[in-house]
């Protein structure tokens, strides 16, 4: 079953054309001796004039594998905690990715809390908005889209170990994370509280950077799948972090009491 783009037009452009010269404009020259061969990279995907600059200039600066794990929240509520996109393609204007189905049944046939389950995907923006750039890079790179709203940390940490165990001996798999940072605060409280979240990050600490953000109320809603990647991350041996870029939506609305926080990160 294909996946057809539901928020072209509104996050990102709606012609071939346009959302191609975008693309062009958001990324970065960056010599290849300053790129990362980063075991997961996490993105922002609110609409491309607000955080496309950070998405571009993170992806910039990372490596990527042919094949991406794509880990992103579930902002619906609908479908099941751990629900995977199992075949076909997913479109956006003027082009598509595929999906590697043989990589994502593998992970639901051997995960039992992984359900092949595409209505948890098809009203939700938070991985289609980042297909776009990862066809820019690489129009081959095939995807396996696992959309998460599981909340309980022993269950997300059990998930990334299984799935690390999965993937170990797989040297053709990159992690993507899709996560907004702090929600509808001041600029300044937004830097303050999601410093504390990316700081985490760095770390490569899973377990902290949920309870940090339980803790500080810190609204970054891909908390849950950030979670399981970083343990993917963790178990493949990734020891540390950097973040790339970091920018509000105050940066470009100039409106800095009510904002929405955007972070690049990469973890190696």
């Amino acid at each position: 079953m294909n996946r057809k783009a539901v928020v072209a037009g509104q996050f990102y452009p709606g012609s071939a054309m346009e959302l191609k010269n975008t693309l062009k404009s958001l990324f970065m020259e960056v010599p290849s001796s300053k790129k990362k061969n980063a075991l997961l990279t996490m993105l922002p995907h609110a609409g491309y004039i607000y955080s496309g600059r950070t998405a571009g200039k993170t992806l910039s600066y990372v490596n990527l594998k042919e094949n991406i794990l794509l880990l992103g929240p579930n902002h619906t509520g609908i479908g099941d905690p751990f629900s995977v996109w199992c075949d076909g393609k997913w479109e956006f204007p003027g082009g598509f990715l595929e999906v590697n189905e043989k990589i994502a049944n593998e992970l639901v046939n051997g995960i039992e809390y992984l359900s092949a389950d595409v209505s948890a995907h098809l009203r939700e923006h938070s991985l289609e908005v980042l297909i776009p750039f990862l066809w820019y890079i690489n129009p081959n790179i095939k995807i396996i889209p696992i959309c998460i709203r599981e909340h309980r940390l022993d269950i997300l940490i059990d998930v990334g170990k299984k799935i690390a165990d999965i993937i170990r001996d797989m040297d053709n798999i990159s992690i993507v994370v899709s996560s907004d940072m702090s929600h509808f605060i001041s600029h300044d409280r937004a830097k303050i509280l999601d410093q504390t979240a990316i700081e985490k990050c760095e770390k490569v600490d899973p377990e902290d950077l949920y309870n940090a953000v339980r803790e500080y109320n810190i609204t970054m809603c891909g908390v849950f799948p950030m979670t399981v990647g970083l343990k993917i991350a963790k178990e493949l041996g990734a020891t540390k972090g950097m973040l790339i870029d970091y920018s509000t939506s105050g940066d470009v609305t100039g409106d800095k009491s009510y904002v929405v926080g955007y972070a690049g990160i990469i973890v190696y």
